[in-house]
């Protein structure tokens, strides 16, 4: 048995999410360690859709322009009856609040191939592929202050590819992004709350050169009898779902006449054609869809990101955004806590704002797949008549839009007290508009970098450039930027003078109009064990 010398962070999984959280971590200086159980990335299509925060999530990690060269922005989602008849049209803009298309198209082995090529550039970072990891142990520290503060070292157990013998690593850090099957979930006791949904579909990836009757955008078919989605994901491919009955097999000698009359709404296929070089099956497979979550994300200094904390129906397509958004969340307070002697507490943020929210996203999923799919009864043709009558209102499906990822909870690093000026940007985006920096046309992410940042409209204050220095933070004037209004529209809108961004660039704090102070320092502070103390504070 052989042991390694001991890692900042390992990393047990490299697909989409576990490379997004290493890379994120290399910039902000934390080394790691993936352990990847397959040689290479897996070759076939499986998420297909990503949104605006999660494109700004990529630019975080550095490969937004490698990124964009392969995405196809889509202008939103259709929801059309049995006879393809629009029910309702959820529209997404070009450039949405994080200065990016609000849905963009792509293939994931693209996805995962560029993010592999990044890692590879990053000296921080080292991958280990045809590793299977045997076992994960968290030891305890003999000053724990509580249930999730064991914050000794992480024994990971593993075996190469071929080899029977075990080797350990020491991680002062494990991050879980292995997938719906996880061993890392297992290892901390974690169980799935089951969010009461599931079902079976065949999904099926084409390629063809045929033409296909499409607006563009993804389409989901309301019907009581053969629920289906559809979408063009690229110049050539397309993505169907649909529900089948257990006897509607599409393998078998029958199973070709079957896929072409499922296909035939959009795509015209002769009676004698067969599978060949213009309609190309790239995958099809039998996936059961459900919605459940990690009753909890961590132990210690062990935690679950992507599929192994949550499962979402694919309905609205949060299932990958909702991974990295774990990631950009964790990453940043990790390497608080490794780097800068920040409170474990901080760590604890971490679950405390993501599981929320990732309930909130499986939730509405499953609405909309029981609103539009659930079922065969009076009450789904009810449910669907009654969300096309909703759809119509003015202004309905731009709310749903906007409802798709709320703000974050209450917690130490998000106050949103009533009746405190300024609280509406607790806890939401700042948004990402283009800027003017040093005679270059850029996004707002160029000017801020990748940590803490103070936004102003007026010149700051005393206490704004003491909280500043402390965090390390740059104090940027908005009037400096050159951006259309949107920075100061914003901070008017909000009735704040200024903001403190997070380095994910969600508002942890701000200075109401008129006054000279942020708000919630003493709460914060010692949380990120900043030069700052409370006493030199004027907490509300």
């Amino acid at each position: 048995m052989k042991t390694t010398a001991r890692r900042p962070v390992v990393i047990i999984g490299a697909g989409p999410v576990g490379v997004t959280a290493g890379l994120l971590l290399a910039r902000h200086g934390v080394r790691s360690l993936l352990l990847e159980r397959h040689r290479d990335i897996y070759p076939l299509p499986r998420a297909v859709v990503v949104d605006d925060e999660i494109r700004r999530i990529l630019q975080s990690a550095g490969v937004h322009e490698e990124f964009a060269a392969l995405a196809r922005p889509a202008p939103g989602l259709r929801l059309l009856d049995a006879g393809r008849r629009v029910i309702a049209e959820f529209p997404r803009s070009m450039h949405g609040h994080h200065g990016f298309p609000q849905t963009s198209m792509f293939d994931q082995p693209e996805l995962e191939r560029l993010l592999r090529d990044a890692l590879a550039r990053r000296p921080e970072c080292e991958l280990w592929s045809g590793v299977e990891v045997v076992s994960v142990t968290q030891s305890v520290a003999r000053d724990t202050d509580g249930p999730n503060d064991p914050t000794g070292p992480v024994r990971v157990t593993l075996r190469r590819d071929g080899s029977d013998e075990e080797e350990h690593l020491w991680a002062d850090a494990v991050l879980g992004c292995d997938g719906a099957g996880s061993l890392t979930r297992d290892a901390i006791g974690a169980v799935w709350e089951d969010l009461h949904f599931e079902e079976s579909w065949r999904v099926i990836d084409v390629r063809t050169s045929r033409p296909v009757r499409t607006w563009e955008g993804a389409e989901q078919i309301c019907s009581p009898t053969r629920p289906a989605t559809f979408m063009r994901v690229s110049e050539d491919r397309y993505r169907w779902e649909f529900r089948l009955a257990d006897d509607q097999n599409l393998d078998g000698p029958d199973g070709w006449e079957r896929l072409r009359e499922l296909v035939a709404p959009w795509v015209d296929l002769p009676p004698d054609a067969s599978p060949g070089n213009d309609f190309e099956v790239v995958r099809q497979a039998q996936y059961t869809f459900r919605a459940r979550l990690a009753d909890r994300w961590r132990r210690g200094r062990v935690f679950l990101l992507g599929d192994a904390a949550h499962l979402t129906p694919p309905f609205v397509g949060q299932g990958l955004c909702a991974g990295l958004r774990d990631a950009q969340n964790l990453t940043w307070k990790l390497a608080r806590v490794l780097q800068r002697g920040a409170r474990e507490g901080l760590l604890d943020t971490y679950e405390r704002e993501r599981k929320p929210h990732a309930r909130h996203v499986i939730r509405v999923a499953v609405a909309v797949g029981w609103a539009m799919t659930g079922g065969q009864d009076r009450g789904a043709a009810l449910r669907r008549a009654v969300v096309g009558t909703a759809c119509r209102i003015p202004g309905v499906t731009a709310a749903v839009g906007r409802d798709l990822s709320p703000a974050l909870t209450a917690g130490p690093l998000v106050r949103r007290r009533p009746r405190l000026t300024g609280r509406m940007l607790a806890g939401t985006f700042c948004p990402q508009p283009w800027v003017r920096h040093d005679g270059r046309r850029v996004r707002l992410h160029d000017v801020l970098g990748d940590s803490f940042a103070v936004l102003t409209a007026v010149p700051p204050t005393a206490q704004m450039t003491a909280v500043a220095t402390a965090l390390g933070a740059p104090t940027i004037r908005v009037d400096d930027l050159g951006d259309d209004g949107t920075l100061a529209g914003w901070l008017a809108r909000g009735r704040v003078d200024a903001v403190l961004l997070r380095p994910d660039r969600v508002v942890m704090d701000t200075v109401p109009a008129g006054t000279s102070d942020f708000t919630d320092t003493g709460v914060w502070a010692p949380l990120l064990h900043t030069a700052r103390h409370t006493a030199d504070a004027r907490p509300a």
